[in-house]
């Protein structure tokens, strides 16, 4: 069962529940996910950012934004509108899918992994966090990677505080630290 139609007919009435709200409009959802990479250690070595491009999209499913930069800073070697990062904002039924490839697949791969954080919260129910090696998804293939990047992924909900933002992820058997 995809994640999506988990939230539609089992999660949604149990946090509706839980939460003892009487508006299921006022139920917590997720909103959108926003992954993230720097390239600026691909920019220094020279090397071309198409191998990033090519495991963003394997990753994610989409294709990604180049992020260039606003201004130039000489110590860094960086000059106005040399790409810097790239970005995607994943919604709807690819934003579930990653959500649960992260879940059941990435996640367990991760070293010495004890689970995510819990304090990285806003205040305002979205949850950011970060995963060091983007060879934790099983759609890179290992031979063809030149160097592993880390990725910077926010899920953003529409809880109005952490407390409900966090059951709401427990829902989705989102693998919080102990």
């Amino acid at each position: 069962m995809s994640f999506q139609k988990l939230y539609r007919e089992k999660t949604h009435s149990a946090l509706q529940k839980e939460l003892g709200l009487k508006n299921p409009h006022a139920v917590p959802k997720l909103q959108k996910i926003v992954v993230n990479a720097g390239i600026g250690t691909y920019l220094a070595g020279e090397k071309d950012h198409s191998t990033v491009l090519k495991a963003f999209e394997l990753i994610t499913g989409q294709k990604p934004v180049i992020n260039k930069s606003r201004f130039s800073i000489s110590n860094f070697k960086l000059r106005k509108g040399m790409p810097v990062g790239v970005s995607v904002t994943l919604r709807r039924k690819q934003m579930y899918d990653f959500l649960e490839r992260l879940v059941t697949y990435a996640a367990p791969r991760v070293r010495d992994f004890r689970g995510f954080p819990k304090k990285s919260f806003d205040g305002r129910g979205n949850y950011s966090f970060g995963i060091k090696e983007h060879l934790v998804f099983p759609e890179i293939p290992q031979d063809e990677v030149v160097k592993p990047f880390g990725l910077q992924i926010t899920i953003a909900t529409s809880a109005s505080n952490d407390e409900d933002a966090k059951k709401l992820l427990q829902s989705f058997h989102f693998p919080f630290s102990a």
